[in-house]
């Protein structure tokens, strides 16, 4: 059963137009699936020809050889600054896409930027992180008439967004801070950030974006809490693991909540019964990544000896998807873009029930392209199975282009 009626979703559709009928005006995408790397860079710089980029966020599938795009960005785009990142599968103009090569030219007329790496991120010293923020907010002055946010995107097999985003927070003060944890596919090996010609894994990429544009951030999921609660008693924090939860064994003890054998725990169960923890009046999942051994688990966010769990449920996915990219700024404009970050275990799940569709048709609505992550990144926080994201609105009537 669908969220909506065929005669709703008629409606919607027509008072929404995608951004591969209706391109954005601040930002150009391109996207290749073409099966060489050499080739789809030049497909890519082909498509955003006429773009004249402040810089490029480049969101690159597992299946492309990161080695080889440093060599082939430097001899195809030699004078053009581009970020990215490895992901666990895209979003296009069209929706959902595991292969496709994505570029996002930002229009220098609209967008300026800077940046900083950090690396190593494991271990992590904060007051490097802090004063490193601190010192590129001061170096980036603002200009009157725009606003600033930043970006992050961080190695999703760090283990160290949690305190990397809280220590960012503290460095950049009133600046928001959205992003996405690298990803690769769902073979977690390797995930890696670009800067300066090169990919680097334990590492960290910052961007301090300054816009003219109005925007709003966006961070939601689709879970309630249960009465299941469960007790972390005794975990591995520095590694993300827990090895006993209410004093059993934790696999056995998680599977017997959701009420599954422990043989059948997959991501796709993952997925759709994470657990939550309570933070004030807001819960916050804390997704588990895979079993670990015969009997641990392996989260995707910050656990510890005594942290109370709560078991969440699902809402309607799409009805919640719909809903939280219904956005518009004070005038009631729909955004000209939406970049987006959405946790990979939303995909699966998604996947699962038969939605793809549905959800793609959703993003091409809302005018959604970004990346499928290991982690996301809202306003001090690092949160799995959330959708996160920055919706930019449409540049002022007669705005230079």
């Amino acid at each position: 059963m669908t969220s909506l009626s065929r005669e709703d979703g008629r409606r919607v559709a027509a008072q929404r137009e995608a951004l591969d009928r209706k391109p954005a005006r601040a930002v150009r995408i391109a996207v290749s699936h073409a099966g060489d790397t050499r080739e789809a860079i030049l497909d890519i710089r082909r498509q955003l020809s006429n773009a004249r980029p402040s810089f490029i966020l480049l969101f690159v599938p597992c299946r492309l050889a990161t080695k080889a795009l440093p060599a082939v960005l430097a001899d195809a785009m030699p004078d053009t600054v581009v970020f990215g990142c490895t992901t666990a599968g895209q979003i296009t103009p069209r929706g959902y896409d595991n292969d496709g090569l994505v570029a996002l030219a930002f229009e220098r007329s609209h967008f300026r930027v800077a940046s900083a790496l950090f690396s190593p991120i494991s271990p992590l010293s904060i007051a490097d992180v802090v004063s490193q923020a601190e010192r590129l907010s001061a170096q980036f002055g603002s200009t009157p008439g725009r606003r600033r946010l930043a970006l992050i995107f961080a190695d999703g097999l760090s283990k160290q967004e949690d305190i990397l985003v809280a220590a960012l927070e503290a460095g950049l003060s009133d600046i928001p801070v959205f992003g996405g944890s690298a990803g690769d596919g769902l073979r977690f090996q390797q995930t890696q950030v670009l800067r300066d010609g090169e990919f680097q894994s334990n590492a960290a990429l910052l961007l301090l974006l300054e816009t003219d544009l109005d925007f709003r951030g966006l961070g939601f999921d689709h879970f309630q809490p249960t009465e299941s609660r469960m007790v972390v008693t005794r975990a591995v924090p520095e590694e993300r693991l827990v090895l006993e939860i209410n004093g059993s064994p934790a696999a056995e003890e998680y599977a017997r909540l959701v009420g599954v054998p422990v043989d059948e725990l997959s991501p796709t169960i993952f997925a759709e019964n994470p657990v939550l923890v309570r933070n004030r009046d807001l819960y916050h999942v804390r997704a588990i990544q895979q079993i670990h051994g015969e009997h641990g688990l392996t989260f995707l966010s910050a656990i510890d000896d005594g942290l109370l769990l709560t078991l969440g449920r699902g809402k309607e996915i799409i009805r919640t998807l719909d809903s939280g990219l219904t956005v518009t700024d004070d005038d009631g404009a729909e955004p000209d873009f939406i970049l987006g970050f959405d946790c990979y275990l939303r995909k699966l799940e998604i996947e699962r029930k038969g939605l793809a569709d549905e959800a793609s048709e959703r993003f091409r609505q809302h005018r959604v392209v970004g990346f499928s992550t290991y982690g996301e990144q809202h306003l001090g926080v690092h949160v799995n199975q959330t959708f996160v994201g920055v919706a930019f609105f449409r540049p002022e009537r007669g705005a230079a282009l």
